[in-house]
């Protein structure tokens, strides 16, 4: 299938204002007589929520939170890009668009990057005017800070909460709307199927996670803002009930997967420790602007650290490596996300690692607190450092942490084109539900950018294109087979979940998932294991539907009937995702294959077959899912090997 983009023509830096220009408009009379469902209250959902409610739709919100507030969003801590050039550092839209392109490893589109960085400097605007706390410097201005992959400053942060901060601004723009009436906000309730009628997305089916009741809802136009997979390794920094059900059980209806191997491995959490770990905790990549990474030098000094008879301060500052600097000088500790979690695997698979596991690094503050004292310190990072002690025991002030790179973000998903509708019409994707911006490898910083630059001022002038190319009569009632026909197959599913009765819970299938998809689809793969990982993952699947069990009832709050349903889904994923590993014969970013490396261990792309979105198209259970390729085009950046030497 041939896909189309849909990127405008002409000049780089016009194609979004002519775009815009050429959609088609509904008036506001007839804004009131289209709805719209949005799945997932996060940046992305509440912003595209508030907007598209201040414009006059009718818009029903979902959440299987209790309230938007804990939507995963609060989780990001250091900040969000944007390119203002408030320091005049030489940075400039253009300059962001560059940084995302190259940091992307060369595997985003150039229209959708550039309109990202373009739209940055609106979105910090319009934050500032909801009361979003960013942090100032001395003469009043936003203050910034660098991130990886970029040699300026434009980084807008509250210190280290700065997505919470960012989510409280969107949310009351959402509670505005809810009390209007012009957003139904609808909690405690999950996504699980999708209605497709005639080839267009026409609503929605939930479960009602209190009562356990299956509801049908109907729209004009659906939009998943349910953020990514990066559960499918069961631990992550995502919580816990992060999931990619909507998404996937929208891509079995029709909605291509996009890019699903390109996975972010985060070069800053805390270790792991122990087997009983659900999740792993993400420190800032900001950290990195003043910590530097290190390990000894010998793999002696290390195995004493390991066995507890040497500490961090007890190895003399000729006997440490600073990896990144020594391999990086123009960019050391600042170094992309997949760059400095390579590395940090290269010094620990040496037997450098500094934890009683051998996989940590340090992350040393020391000669920040004695150039710029303490205060200054705990000013930027405070909360931060709490958290680390808390979690760790350990005074971040006095001693290294410790870090170790684990799963963050998705790269991947459902494919969406310029105007961020997927391959069904009707049906949108937003946030990182979507493949778009990214390309294989994201900077830091840049999710809450993208997530309220959809939200904000992508999906109001998109969405309206294809309203008013329907008409507002062009609505499926609830009451039409399809949804009862859907509302059915999602009762013999939950039924026969619960009629298995076999001998392991959930929660040991879901760990068995993860542990495949680390050891084989995680920081590096090779062709061997991966072969290996998709034969292990068809075995789990057989062996999750003959043997898993879900206590308790359908009709009833049922939190192991609603994981069951989520890690059915993951398996599926997980074997996607080693399909598209497998295919893409080439290193590229957070997809990094063993066999294509340059000498000096970085990512080898192959230019001259891979420049191309993967899109899989869904065939049925158990068949191979057809591979479609979107081809990129690069007018404005040479294809380059990336370099940050």
């Amino acid at each position: 299938m041939k896909l189309d983009s849909k990127i405008p023509e002409g000049p780089l830096a016009e194609k979004w204002a002519r775009h815009k220009f050429g959609l088609k408009l509904v008036n506001p009379a007839n804004k009131r007589k289209y709805d719209i469902i949005i799945v997932g209250t996060g940046l992305a959902g509440a912003s595209a929520a508030a907007s598209l409610a201040e414009l006059g739709y009718n818009v029903k919100a979902f959440t299987f939170h209790d309230s938007p507030r804990r939507a995963h969003s609060i989780a990001a801590q250091g900040g969000i890009n944007a390119a203002k050039n408030y320091q005049n550092d030489g940075d400039s839209v253009f300059r962001l668009f560059y940084d995302t392109i190259k940091g992307g490893d060369y595997r985003a589109r150039e229209g959708n990057v550039y309109r990202l960085a373009e739209v940055s400097v609106n979105i910090i605007d319009q934050c500032v005017a909801q009361g979003v706390p960013f942090a100032r410097e001395y003469g009043g201005l936003l203050a910034n800070r660098s991130f990886g992959g970029a040699q300026v400053s434009r980084t807008f942060y509250a210190r280290g909460q700065t997505g919470q901060q960012l989510l409280l601004g969107a949310y009351h723009a959402l509670s505005r709307q809810v009390t209007t009436g012009k957003v139904k906000l609808i909690t405690r309730t999950e996504m699980l199927d999708l209605v497709v009628v005639d080839g267009k997305a026409r609503g929605i089916i939930t479960r009602n996670l209190i009562t356990g009741k299956i509801e049908s809802h109907s729209a004009h136009a659906v939009l998943l803002c349910t953020g990514g997979y990066g559960n499918v390794f069961y631990l992550s920094t995502n919580a816990m009930n992060s999931n990619a059900t909507a998404a996937w059980r929208a891509h079995k209806k029709g909605a291509f997967f996009s890019n699903p191997c390109y996975t972010q491995i985060h070069p800053t959490c805390i270790p792991v420790k122990g087997d009983y770990q659900s999740k792993l905790t993400l420190m800032s990549e900001s950290l990195r602007n003043d910590g530097r990474v290190w390990v000894p030098k010998t793999k002696e000094d290390a195995e004493l650290i390991r066995q507890g008879k040497k500490k961090a301060n007890d190895i003399a500052e000729e006997d440490r490596d600073y990896f990144l600097e020594r391999r990086y000088p123009s960019f050391g500790n600042l170094v992309p996300r997949d760059v400095a979690s390579r590395n940090a695997k290269y010094v620990c698979d040496e037997g450098r690692g500094v934890a009683p596991t051998g996989l940590a690094v340090y992350l040393d503050f020391a000669d920040a607190i004695k150039r710029d004292g303490r205060k200054t310190i705990e000013a930027k990072y405070g909360n931060l450092f709490e958290m680390y002690e808390k979690i760790v025991d350990d005074n971040p002030y006095e001693t290294p942490m410790m870090i170790y790179p684990a799963v963050h973000y998705t790269m991947g998903g459902l494919w969406v084109d310029y105007n961020l509708m997927t391959s069904v019409p009707g049906l949108y994707a937003l946030g990182e539900a979507n493949f778009s911006d990214h390309g294989a490898n994201r900077l830091g910083a840049s999710a809450l950018m993208q997530g309220l630059a959809d939200g904000y001022f992508v999906i109001p002038y998109t969405v309206g294109d294809y309203l008013a190319t329907i008409g507002p009569a062009d609505k499926i009632p609830v009451d039409h087979p399809a949804f009862r026909e859907a509302e059915q197959r999602i009762q013999e599913m939950n039924n026969r979940l619960l009629s298995i009765k076999g001998t392991k819970t959930v929660d040991e299938f879901h760990k068995q998932l993860g542990h495949i998809m680390w050891d084989y689809c995680g920081m590096s793969r090779n062709a061997e294991g991966l072969k290996k990982a998709k034969t292990m993952i068809q075995e789990l699947r057989k062996e999750f539907w003959s043997n898993v069990r879900v206590m308790g009832d359908a009709e009833e709050m049922n939190q192991s009937l609603e994981h069951a349903g989520r890690v059915a889904d993951f398996i599926e994923l997980g074997e996607l995702m080693v399909d598209d590993a497998l295919h893409r014969e080439e290193s590229c970013g957070g997809h990094f294959r063993e066999e294509y490396q340059t000498e000096e261990g970085e990512a080898l792309r192959n230019d001259a077959d891979f420049t191309y979105v993967a899109a899989w198209e869904y065939q049925g259970e158990n068949k191979p899912e057809i591979l479609n390729k979107e081809i990129l085009e690069f007018e404005n950046v040479k294809l380059t090997q990336r370099s940050y030497k």
